[in-house]
């Protein structure tokens, strides 16, 4: 089937006009991306209440249904209190919590799944730090499709419960993601299953950048100074950047509007990203045992570093990361500020925050989004 978009490789020349669904690059290897073919879309024809409104803007054939569980439309709440405390103008929690699954993943893999489906897959694969696992677990059995999840021993075991609940074959790992990832594609290999790897398909990112599309229509269709994002594989902050790009192509915010600064928050467990920001390179080094119990953040080597890269230095952005200690101080304060039940994840990028305003990095004149990706309850035994 001819779709009405086009996959091309984010780092070299190849495209694909008529793949419904694929996985990275064939000539390089690295992630995917989807143009959309001299889209116009009319801002006026917003319908529906979850993040399939924005259907006009996604890869959904003419007619199709998603494999949709109510996912997007989550809050974006103004936190006074936490920006007189933290020291900037305005401060808002983009609260992911609210999500199918508890986080932010069902974003994506609603999007990721719809096409999988489209193409007749006979099954998903997916390796997890948790959240992933889970909402592929729920929009896999939402289409009908077998799903088998590999997933570190470590990982939450709120999170695995679920992920079990949900009636996807579990199988747990000793290591980390990347040890997951390894066990994952090999299923893939063996069984013909699809894999739903972060940015291994190009599909999760366009379902992640609805966060861009509602952070701007929450705000009257403008952007904010500053996002801040808990960074693991970081597709949430490469698809924000893109759509942002997009919005301003579409004529749905000023062509001349300055974008937002896109910050990284990372554990200093666990931080390729903000290493490599510091060094101004073009690509992360693989972490050495990363450790944190913010296990959303315990990505070693994210595939899309060179993509979060291009992002923190097209927008003037920037990278810290915070120790232990910090996050679970923070994802406190975050909670008892706002009621919001932060995950730790959440409560590093509040960290992350007063620790660039506090140091000069982020100016106390900003209104800064802070993400919090996923909810407390499910870290807590």
């Amino acid at each position: 089937m001819t779709h009405p978009w086009t996959l091309r490789c984010s780092a070299c020349d190849f495209t694909s006009g008529t793949d419904a669904i694929a996985s990275v690059c064939p000539v390089c290897g690295q992630p995917l991306l989807v143009d959309y073919h001299a889209l116009r879309p009319d801002r006026a024809a917003l319908h529906g209440w979850d993040m399939w409104r924005y259907r006009s803007v996604l890869p959904l054939a003419p007619g199709e249904v998603p494999v949709a569980l109510g996912e997007g439309a989550t809050p974006l709440l103004d936190a006074p209190r936490l920006a007189r405390d933290v020291g900037v103008r305005r401060l808002l929690i983009k609260d992911e919590a609210l999500n199918p699954t508890a986080s932010f993943k069902a974003r994506g893999m609603s999007a990721a799944v719809t096409r999988a489906r489209a193409s007749g897959v006979p099954g998903l694969v997916v390796p997890t730090a948790g959240n992933a696992g889970a909402a592929m677990a729920a929009y896999a059995a939402a289409a009908g499709i077998p799903a088998r999840v590999f997933a570190p021993a470590t990982t939450p075991a709120n999170i695995l419960a679920t992920i079990e609940a949900l009636g996807a074959t579990l199988v747990t790992v000793d290591g980390h993601i990347g040890d997951a990832g390894r066990l994952a594609r090999a299923f893939a290999a063996e069984s013909g299953y699809f894999d739903v790897s972060t940015l291994r398909e190009p599909y999760r990112i366009e379902g992640k950048k609805t966060m861009g599309l509602e952070i701007a229509e929450q705000l009257g269709w403008r952007l904010p100074d500053a996002v801040v994002y808990p960074t693991g594989g970081g597709t949430g902050l490469i698809g924000m950047w893109k759509v942002f790009a997009e919005m301003a192509d579409w004529g749905w915010i000023d062509r001349g509007e300055r974008k937002p600064r896109m910050i990284v928050a990372q554990a200093d467990g666990c931080a390729p990203m903000v290493r490599a920001f510091a060094a101004r390179a073009d690509r992360a080094t693989p972490w050495e045992n990363p450790t944190t119990h913010a296990a959303g953040l315990r990505v070693p080597g994210p595939l899309g570093d060179r993509l979060i890269l291009r992002a923190l230095y097209e927008s003037r952005g920037d990278a810290a990361s915070v120790s232990e200690d910090v996050i679970r101080r923070e994802t406190a304060v975050l909670a008892r500020a706002t009621g919001v039940d932060a995950a730790p994840e959440g409560g590093c990028a509040l960290a992350v925050t007063r620790l660039l305003v506090a140091t000069g990095r982020l100016d106390a004149s900003s209104e800064v989004v802070v993400f919090n990706t996923g909810s407390g309850a499910s870290y807590r035994v």
